[in-house]
This record gives C-alpha cells, sequence and structure tokens, in this order.
C-alpha cells in the first residue's frame, strides 16, 4: 500500500508558518508517532590500552566523524498554554562503510585494538513551545549503548573479542519539529551524549578503556497516529514543486540448508555440515518534486544479517538480500541519493503509479529523462516484472538478475554514476556511465574518471503477440578496472607452487571486460507469466563486483492465484544454468579465489539451480513467502552437493 504524503507548495508553506494557525494547529501532531532519522556524528573517544605483552601502554584522544541513521519513537500532547510536554526513546546505528561502527583504537608493539559501536540509544523527554506548526524544544535523559572490544595480536594473528557491553551515560539537546500534515513532521536537532569510563581485559593479557563526547546532528520524519482526518485542502491533488511521497519497506530472511556431500573444502566454500543465517532491513524511499520534471530520490535503510557461510560459496547465490558486507547489528546506508529530470517531448501522455522510485502523475510517452547520483545499475538496467527483486520474488542472484552482467557496484551492490534514458511508445534505450571499484569486490571506488568505470547500454522492445504484454530487452557492457589475468595467475601459481589466490593480485593491471544479455517477459495470461535471460562475458579477467559466473541461461515462470481464491498470491518456478570460462576454470582448479566461490580445487561442472516460492498475502502490504532452492555441483564442483537450501520471507510494505 502506497502513502501518498503531499505537502503543498513552497509558498503554501510559508502561509502556514505563521502563528495564526491557532492551537488546533499547535495540537495537531499529539499522541504517539513513529519515524526515522539520519545525521552527522562527531566527536573525541579517549581511550588506553595496557598491554603487558608489549613496551608500552598506548593512550590519547581521537576524533570521530561519521554519518548514521536510526528510529525513534514517542509521545506527546500540548497543552492549552501551548507548552508541548512528550517522552522519546531512540536508537541509532553507524554507517555501513568499512570502519564506519569504530569509536576509538589504539596499538602498541604487540596488538592493536579497537572499540566498536553496536547501537547508541537515548530514553528522553521533551519540553516544547508551540507556534503553529513550528514547535521548538528542548530535551534531555539517559542515554544508553553497546560497544564492542577486539584485540588483534600482531606477531601471532590470534584475535580476541568481547560480546557486546552495556554502557549508560546522559544527553542533553534541543530541536524544532514542523507539522507537515496532521499525520506527518519533520525535525532538526542537536544531542551531545556523554559515555563515562568503562573498560574489558582480554585473556591476552591486555586492557582496553574508553569513554566519549559525543555530538549528534540529525534530522528526521515522524508519523503521527491517530491524528483527526486531513481536510480537504491537505489532500487536494497537488503535484507541483515542493510535495512529495514516501514508501517504507522491510524483509527478513531465514535461510539454511542440511549437510551436504562435501569431501574438501576451501576458503570460499559453503560448510559441509550445514547451517543457517538471517538477513533483514528495512528502508524508506522519499521522493520530492523541485521544479516542473525535476525529482529527488532518497533511500536510506538498514543493514542486518548475515548470508550463509558470509555470503560465499555458491555463483548464483541463494539469497539476493545477502549483500557482501555482513552486520551483527543495523548499519546504516545511504542506499540511493539522486536527481532525475524528465523532458516530456509532447505527444500522447500515461499515467504512472507511485512507487519506489517514481512519483504518480502524468508524462508525456515520448521523453528523455536523465539520473544522476548513487543508485544500483540494476534500477534502471536489466529489469524484469516477474525475477528483479528478492524481496518479493525470486531470491538466487542468477535468477532475478543475468548472472553474467558484472555491472559496477560496490559490496552492497550500490554505485555513483549518470543515465539517460528515450521513452517511446513502443521502446526505449538506455545508456550509462558508473563508477567502479579500485580493485575486484571493492568498497572504494576508483576515481580515475572515464579512464575507469563501467559503460552500460539497452535496448527495450515492447509488443504484444496475442493481445498479450511481452517485453524484450538487450543490453551491452563495459568496464575498464583493475584486475588479474586467470591465465597469468595461474601460470604464476604452478610456477611458483602456491595457489593461485596468492598470485592473482601480481597480475592486476588495467584491463577491459566486456558482455551481454538478452532479457525476456511474455504475459501467457492474465495470471501466468514467462521469463528468461541469458548472459555473457568474455571471461579472461577476473569478477569486478556482482558474481563469478561468465554464461549464464534462466527459466520460469509465476503465476498468480486467482484460480484457487487466492488472487494476490504467487507461484514462483525458475531453474540457472550457470558456466565459466576455460579460463576462470583453470584459475579455480589451480587454488584461485573468486568474488563468491574458490574451493582449493575443482572438478568443473556447470552450477545448476532450481528454485521454487509460494508467496501468502496476508494482508494488503505484509506477504510471507516459503521458498526451496537446489544447488547442483555448488561453486561449478561436481566433487560437492547438491545443496538444499530452505527460506522463509516476511516482508511489508507501504
Amino acid at each position: 500500500m502506497t502513502t501518498n504524503s503531499r505537502v503543498r507548495s513552497l509558498a503554501a508553506l510559508i502561509i502556514f508558518f505563521t502563528p495564526s494557525a491557532g492551537l488546533a494547529t499547535d495540537r495537531a501532531n499529539d499522541g504517539f508517532y513513529f519515524g526515522g532519522h539520519v545525521g552527522y556524528l562527531f566527536g573525541t573517544g579517549t581511550a588506553t590500552l595496557g598491554d603487558p605483552a608489549g613496551t608500552a601502554s598506548s593512550g590519547g584522544s581521537n576524533a570521530i566523524g561519521q554519518t548514521f541513521g536510526g528510529v525513534q519513537a514517542g509521545w506527546q500532547t500540548t497543552l492549552p498554554s501551548r507548552w508541548m510536554v512528550g517522552i522519546e526513546l531512540d536508537l541509532s546505528f553507524m554507517d555501513a562503510r568499512d570502519g564506519g561502527e569504530v569509536l576509538s583504537y589504539r596499538t602498541t608493539q604487540a596488538g592493536y585494538a579497537d572499540d566498536q559501536l553496536e547501537y547508541l540509544g537515548t530514553a528522553r523527554g521533551r519540553l516544547g513551545y508551540a507556534m503553529g506548526p513550528w514547535t521548538p524544544f528542548i530535551t534531555g535523559g539517559l542515554a544508553f549503548a553497546s560497544t564492542r572490544w577486539g584485540r588483534t595480536d600482531l606477531t601471532t594473528g590470534n584475535q580476541d573479542a568481547t560480546p557486546g557491553q552495556w554502557r549508560l551515560g546522559w544527553t542533553l539537546g534541543a530541536g524544532v519539529d514542523y507539522a507537515l500534515d496532521r499525520r506527518w513532521s519533520a525535525r532538526a536537532e542537536y544531542l551531545y551524549t556523554q559515555l563515562p569510563l568503562a573498560g574489558f581485559s582480554f585473556a591476552s593479557p591486555a586492557r582496553y578503556d574508553s569513554l566519549y563526547d559525543i555530538h549528534r546532528l540529525r534530522v528526521g520524519l515522524n508519523y503521527h497516529f491517530g491524528a483527526s482526518d486531513i481536510d480537504a485542502t491537505e489532500t487536494a491533488d497537488d503535484r507541483g514543486p515542493g510535495t512529495w511521497e514516501l514508501h517504507g519497506q522491510t524483509t527478513f530472511i531465514f535461510q539454511g540448508y542440511p549437510p551436504f556431500n562435501s569431501p574438501y573444502e576451501g576458503t570460499n566454500s559453503l560448510p559441509g555440515v550445514g547451517q543457517s543465517r538471517e538477513t533483514w532491513t528495512v528502508s524508506a524511499f522519499l521522493g520530492v518534486r523541485l521544479w516542473p520534471g525535476g525529482e529527488l530520490y532518497y533511500n536510506p535503510e538498514l543493514l542486518q544479517g548475515f548470508g550463509v557461510a558470509n555470503t560465499v560459496g555458491a555463483a548464483g547465490f541463494p539469497n539476493g538480500e545477502a549483500q557482501k558486507s555482513s552486520f551483527s547489528f543495523p548499519r546504516y546506508n545511504t542506499s540511493r541519493l539522486y536527481l532525475r529530470q524528465e523532458f516530456g517531448l509532447g505527444g500522447p501522455t500515461e499515467t504512472t503509479e507511485s512507487d519506489y522510485g517514481q512519483l504518480a502523475g502524468v508524462k508525456d510517452v515520448s521523453r528523455l529523462t536523465v539520473q544522476v547520483g548513487k543508485f544500483a545499475v540494476h534500477d534502471l538496467f536489466d529489469g524484469n516484472d516477474y525475477a528483479e527483486d528478492p524481496r518479493t520474488d525470486f531470491l538466487n542472484w542468477s535468477i532475478w538478475a543475468a548472472g553474467a552482467f558484472d555491472y559496477p557496484a560496490d559490496r552492497l551492490g550500490l554505485t555513483y554514476g549518470v543515465a539517460a534514458e528515450l521513452n517511446q511508445a513502443r521502446w526505449a534505450a538506455r545508456l550509462g556511465y558508473f563508477l567502479v571499484g579500485n580493485q575486484p569486490n571493492a568498497n572504494v571506488f576508483d576515481m580515475s574518471l572515464f579512464s575507469r568505470g563501467g559503460y552500460v547500454g539497452e535496448l527495450e522492445m515492447r509488443y504484444a503477440p496475442w493481445g498479450k504484454k511481452g517485453v524484450a530487452k538487450v543490453g551491452t557492457w563495459l568496464t575498464s578496472t583493475f584486475a588479474g589475468s586467470y591465465n597469468d595467475a595461474a601460470a604464476l601459481a604452478l610456477a611458483l607452487g602456491v595457489p593461485a589466490a596468492d598470485t592473482v593480485a601480481q597480475t592486476r593491471q588495467g584491463r577491459t571486460k566486456y558482455g551481454f544479455y538478452l532479457n525476456l517477459q511474455q504475459d501467457i495470461s492474465d495470471t501466468l507469466g514467462l521469463f528468461g535471460r541469458f548472459s555473457w562475458n568474455d571471461g579472461r579477467s577476473e569478477i569486478s563486483a556482482f558474481t563469478d559466473i561468465d554464461q549464464s541461461l534462466s527459466l520460469g515462470l509465476q503465476l498468480k492465484g486467482a484460480s484457487w481464491g487466492r488472487p494476490d498470491d504467487r507461484i514462483g518456478l525458475a531453474g540457472a544454468w550457470n558456466m565459466i570460462s576455460p579460463d576462470h576454470s583453470r584459475f579455480l582448479a589451480a587454488g584461485g579465489l573468486g568474488v563468491l566461490v574458490g574451493d582449493g580445487r575443482l572438478t568443473y561442472a556447470s552450477e545448476n539451480v532450481i528454485e521454487a516460492f509460494y508467496a501468502l498475502q496476508m494482508t494488503k502490504g505484509l506477504t510471507a513467502t516459503v521458498d526451496y532452492q537446489l544447488l547442483a555441483n555448488p561453486a561449478y564442483n561436481a566433487d560437492r552437493g547438491p545443496v538444499h537450501v530452505f527460506s522463509g520471507r516476511l516482508s511489508a510494505r507501504f
């Protein structure tokens, strides 16, 4: 279900600012509320590492600076005197970037230790004064946090870590709320937080002590429950500058497999003993109209969980929500932040519905659209109505995407770039340039613009045989990256008598990789759809970002449940055949490691995937899914498997 949260034009907001709005406006947002926030955290971490094995202790302060995000819930009421009183509980989580959770660190000659933040929360009272839609306030109360100390012995490489340790402190701050309408309010806020001295003794023996002075600047958005009905002027169909729409989702996936045949294992193997893991995401998607044709989109997310085997072990990995970064506690990520400009070219128009990454409205069918910022290449390229989103349909990487399409991305599947689309009634053409990692499977982008990067082009054709909608897409891509050669790494490994995983870095240099994909979807009836993909890349150099596939063919069906009285339920059935090039196979057989695969040795066979799911719509916006996958020859190894993977997924959207 979509919540179209609209505000009036910017001029109307200025009029609404005046205190003459009266007490009715002052009390519009009274009651319980829930929302999210993002911001910037800075301050000082003071820490001491006492390490008897070293020649000296290490102490001092270091600066903290990091973005963060989180959620809050509270209650408030406005008295007849216009004073607002309330209480609030919040939780904040650090940025998902590498090292974003580290608050302090110290080193001696014997070891390195740090203190990592799992979460930071407050329980506060709030006191404010309502002036029309504006309510400035002060706030204060308890602060609490969980931090985890870890130490690495620089001689042995052994690691010693603690579970999260509870810490209690205090917080003070001030801010201002602004009532957007009777159900939504925006906030800007400053909080100062102090976490007093606390410490932990490792088994080494060594001891780490730390304390923190933290400043936070943050903005937020709150939804107020039980607010009175919105009046007619607030629900008017105003789609001019300043209006906005908000969507949200949360998806929880529990996945596991029983023991399977595994005569040997390597660094990137699925463990043969069997295991289970979970992933969880919470996200919002905000779209704002800036000017005619201009739209700004912002997608904050909280990410938590692990793929089985820490997201390695199969090229067609079984959980599309398990990206290549694993988080024990939620981490904040700005997953998308981009500007889109549409230029109508005249002629017939079409109505677009409000959705993720799309504002509702009427647009020219013939239009040119330019998009620039941070987003996923897969948002614009290789889309398929029946298999493109692991939060709602197929989970396997080689089924919801073209497996051999090594699109530019970081370890969370995102990048920065610019793309353009020309849309016509029967066809569309897309072209984009995107940043690539500074090495394979990296979170740091190569900023050598245009000498390094990824180029993607796609042509989409729309047709309707026998009155049934069909779409065919052909895409081609080329990346210029810093990557190693499979052949060179395998030859060097043979000459030196070491695994190819140890030699591939020595072969890295600027290289080009290219490929193409075909993407088809066809409605068979009103309830049954067919889809398929074929993809290929040259298979000579390292995969940059997606997964270890050089050729892939996938076919599948999706059926709606109208025939058994459940029109919103869906059944999906699909298969994928994944292959790698001879160069790639020799590299893995010589002990090479790919992005996701590498058992140390290899008896090559194609990796084959079968996936089936049933998605049960429990109520509007809430869907529960059961999913089964068969992975034959995981990681292209006929010596291991098959693996039977079972999953449960619960997804809620508004």
